[in-house]
């Protein structure tokens, strides 16, 4: 369950498209949230990530050097 307040612009759009539409006001905030919450994990992910690079806590291999430890260089 999940209980959110929204600016009263909003809330009025998404009634103007429940009303248009035959659908309910939850079905397009589920759809909402549903697209863009990877969107935000991988921006939360990313963020992690280039802390750990700044603080020296992440390794980075450049291509040449994948390619070379593969057996994979020209």
């Amino acid at each position: 369950m999940l209980a959110i307040r929204l600016p009263s612009e909003i809330e009025m759009r998404l009634e103007a498209l429940a009303k248009a539409t035959g659908r309910t006001k939850t079905y397009y905030a589920r759809e909402a949230i549903l697209e863009h919450l990877e969107d935000l994990e991988d921006i939360y992910l990313a963020e992690q990530t280039l802390e750990r690079l700044r603080s020296g806590d992440e390794v980075t291999h450049s291509l040449d050097d994948v390619e070379r430890e593969l057996g994979l260089a020209n």
